[in-house]
């Protein structure tokens, strides 16, 4: 074996061997390429700074740039290229205007494989009918169905308001301007109210509503307590 394909093959196997050994491993594929996983990242990055659980926990961000039941397929075609064995995987897509069959069907789908192997969950954090809806319950309890752009509006104003200047999609520190600016407490507290009250319902039917609040509530528990008490209730 030529020696730079040698060293190569050392370290992916030094690599495994590291991950492995974390307890706790998160696998999030995003519908979009920027939104969603500039906010994630940011759990990643004080989760990675906190000397209790750095080494502890594994979090991976996949953008998938693919809508709905392509998600949830890249996940699945990701966890056996890779041949995870152990962790949580979680779907983060929006409702958009896609087939209500394909934004159902991701949540129906991720109950199906968690029964194959009970150390493997999947889990479907959707939005309806946007990210920007989870992002909105920060600073209001809104349960007026509207399209994305109302919800954006919303959040310009609200920005505009606390000295931020305009909301962008892209929006780089998106993660600590919602917990710093915003509520996560009500946010969850909101989510959970809206979820209740649709149950029996499908994602489709919740309009609007997320469970974006079940993914943060499992980072939260490994970021550092300041910031931890500031979003779990």
């Amino acid at each position: 074996m030529p020696k730079k394909a040698g060293m190569e093959a050392w370290k992916k196997a030094r690599r495994k061997e590291y991950l492995e050994k974390r307890e706790f491993r998160y696998y999030i594929f995003c519908e979009g390429q920027q939104t969603e996983p500039l906010y994630f990242e940011g759990f990643k990055k004080y989760i990675e700074d906190n000397p209790i659980y750095r080494d502890m926990v594994l979090i991976e961000i996949e953008p998938c740039q693919a809508e709905t039941m392509r998600v949830i397929g890249m996940a699945e075609r990701y966890v056996r290229k890779n041949r995870i064995q152990k962790g949580q995987i979680w779907c983060v897509y929006d409702k958009d205007s896609f087939p209500a069959k394909d934004f159902n069907g991701v949540e129906q789908r991720a109950r199906k494989l968690s029964q194959e192997n009970p150390d493997l969950q999947y889990h479907a954090a959707w939005s309806n009918e946007c990210i920007e809806f989870w992002f909105l319950l920060h600073f209001a309890y809104y349960t007026s169905n509207n399209h994305r752009i109302e919800y954006i509006s919303f959040l310009n104003d609200k920005f505009r308001e606390l000295g931020i200047g305009k909301y962008q999609k892209n929006m780089e520190g998106i993660f600590e301007i919602l917990v710093e600016k915003g509520n996560p407490k009500l946010a969850i507290r909101y989510a959970k109210r809206i979820i209740k009250d649709g149950q029996g319902q499908t994602p489709t039917e919740i309009a609007p509503g997320t469970k974006v609040y079940e993914l943060v509530e499992e980072l939260a528990k490994y970021l550092p307590e300041q910031m931890r008490t500031k979003i779990l209730l």
